[in-house]
């Protein structure tokens, strides 16, 4: 994965790179980790139509070396990451109104 400030290159299993807009990143002291939440080039992301967001932890590289995704591994990870989508969303449509 390459990072970068609103765009991460995404590499599948098979090889393949999709381009990514970054949607927000944040630090969960609780896990030691970094976490990215992002979504393919070309998707708006609206409330208008159904959007496919991806979420990863990220290690980022060292000096020149390209960062690393990496899956979420725990169910305990899975429930702060929602939390803290919930409170995303929530924020979003306050500043909506």
């Amino acid at each position: 994965m390459e990072h970068g400030e609103k765009h991460i290159t995404v590499v599948d299993e098979q090889g393949n790179e999709q381009l990514c807009e970054v949607l927000f990143t944040f630090e969960s002291e609780d896990f030691g980790k970094s976490y990215v939440f992002y979504y393919p080039v070309g998707a708006e992301f609206d409330d208008e139509e159904e959007t496919e967001i991806h979420v990863s932890a990220f290690v980022p590289g060292e000096g020149d070396q390209e960062g690393e995704l990496q899956p979420i591994e725990t169910e305990e990870e899975w429930d702060m990451i929602e939390e803290v989508w919930n409170t995303f969303c929530a924020e979003q449509e306050e500043d909506e109104e």
